[in-house]
């Protein structure tokens, strides 16, 4: 697995993600959390890892843990066609811009998140949108749950192969059954 940005012209400066090699590091940060989000982008219907849609490892994941799901885009009415509704939906630009607004107090404002997690975006728009949070809201804390390395979130994923993907996001959500 590499720790190298997939995109080759992704270059993250002084400041490089952290990989994440253990999936099980990624749940302690995530229950540490006063208040994570995840943000799901439109690759979620469009990824399938072992016969199963992306949106539905997701799904399951979001249910597990209870973090509070922000779906990008058109994105909203897949998670309503599975019976499971998002706490909130919004474009992805949209949702870096308050991410980046240290006076927005969350979804249904209940505390402005300290972990905001990435999965399913466009690779170009998730870079964007993560260099932007990594320069202007130095205290929030980023992670991508995708199998691919973003240079500009806090932590990251390797480069893997689905197989290794599935493994983690099944990981992930064993750890939260019963709760966060």
């Amino acid at each position: 697995m590499s720790c190298e940005p997939w995109q080759c012209a992704e270059i993250a400066a002084t400041k490089k993600a952290h990989p994440i090699n253990k999936p099980e590091v990624a749940v302690a940060m995530i229950k540490r959390a006063a208040h994570p989000i995840l943000v799901v982008g439109s690759n979620v219907t469009e990824r399938s890892l072992e016969g199963k849609l992306l949106i539905e490892y997701i799904i399951d994941f979001a249910k597990a843990s209870n973090v509070k799901v922000v779906a990008t885009a058109h994105m909203v009415a897949e998670f309503l066609k599975r019976g499971y509704e998002p706490a909130d939906f919004m474009s992805a630009m949209d949702i870096g811009n308050r991410l980046v607004d240290p006076t927005w107090q969350g979804i249904n404002g209940e505390g402005h998140p300290d972990l905001a997690m990435f999965v399913a975006l466009p690779y170009y728009m998730e870079s964007l949108i993560l260099s932007g949070l990594k320069h202007f809201a130095p205290n929030l804390k980023t992670m991508t749950l995708d199998n691919l390395f973003h240079p500009h979130a806090s932590w990251s994923f390797p480069n893997a192969p689905a197989k290794t993907w599935t493994e983690n996001l099944t990981v992930m959500t064993s750890k939260f059954k019963g709760g966060k």
